[in-house]
């Protein structure tokens, strides 16, 4: 029997999100170095900032303040993020969340994903000499 999908509504649905996505990108060779190699992050102390940027993404609460944009320029500066990196990331982010939500928020989720990586890479490739 399958189990029907509902919209992202509440942190508790971030949360999920969030963990299962992470736990794509940590397990996919092409990208996890970026995070335990470049970045360096703790995961269980970086979750929650991921969680509150994406509440407010999507839920229009006011808990994440912070410059994601400088925190990837920084980055970037240290090892070079590719199209193949972003690609990467939608990738999972998408399946994440098409495998685990349906709706207009979920789809603003993605919608979203796709306009902050493509931002991201226009600044990167502006920022080239």
């Amino acid at each position: 029997m399958e189990t029907t999908k509902t919209d992202i509504a509440t942190r508790a649905d971030i949360e999920l999100l969030m963990n299962v996505f992470y736990g794509r990108l940590l397990s996919d060779e092409s990208i996890s170095f970026l995070f335990t190699d470049v970045a360096k992050i703790d995961l269980e102390a970086h979750l929650p900032r991921l969680i509150d940027f994406w509440q407010d993404q999507l839920l229009g609460s006011n808990h994440y303040s912070g410059n994601p944009m400088h925190v990837h320029m920084s980055l970037h500066s240290e090892h070079a993020l590719t199209k193949l990196h972003f690609d990467t990331w939608i990738g999972h982010f998408n399946r994440t969340i098409d495998e685990n939500f349906s709706g207009p928020k979920a789809h603003v989720a993605k919608e979203r994903a796709l306009s902050i990586a493509t931002v991201m890479q226009i600044k990167i490739a502006q920022s080239q000499p």
